[in-house]
């Protein structure tokens, strides 16, 4: 919260909400933000509508069952979002590719990771430097009981995403980062 409240964010996309977490207590905690909630499986984004009219974040939240690759071809959405957030849904550099092609230049991913990150924090750079290159950092997650956690920052840059990110599943298996 205290990252989105500092970079003054309207608007996030949670991709892979599953059970809505973090997409929906941030939606909840900063009334100012709007928020997607993207999840690809059809009862899950189903109980993410439930969930958010139930707990009266229906002007706040909308919910779509769509994976993050339509979208990010979607104008509606490409290069758009001052911020993305995920937790549990890929590997950094994955998100990256999923995340960068939504995010507008400047705009910021937040993922959710356990400390351990070399290797991953590294295929997140050439991610980042492939999509147009950008800035990356990580911080501790400052609550008791979740020693080890972290939030990766990726920061997107000014340069224009390629048009082929992101690549299908299939092709990000076959040649990761």
């Amino acid at each position: 919260m205290p990252i989105l409240r500092d970079e003054a964010v309207s608007a996030v996309l949670d991709l892979g909400s599953g059970g809505g977490y973090p997409g929906i207590p941030i939606a909840a905690a900063l009334e100012s933000v709007q928020a997607l909630l993207i999840e690809s499986i059809g009862k899950k984004a189903a109980f993410l509508e439930v969930a958010s009219r139930a707990i009266g974040l229906e002007g706040r939240v909308r919910v779509g069952s769509a994976r993050a690759e339509g979208l990010a071809f979607d104008d509606r959405h490409r290069e758009r979002w001052p911020a993305v957030t995920a937790r549990a849904v890929a590997s950094l550099a994955d998100l990256v590719e999923l995340a960068f092609p939504l995010l507008a230049p400047g705009g910021l991913l937040i993922a959710w990771k356990r400390q351990g990150l070399d290797v991953e924090l590294r295929a997140g750079r050439r991610a980042i430097d492939a999509l147009g290159g950008g800035e990356l950092e990580t911080r501790p997650v400052p609550w008791d009981g979740l020693d080890g956690h972290v939030l990766v920052l990726a920061r997107r840059g000014a340069r224009a995403v390629p048009t082929a990110y992101p690549r299908p599943p299939a092709d990000r298996r076959r040649r990761p980062w």
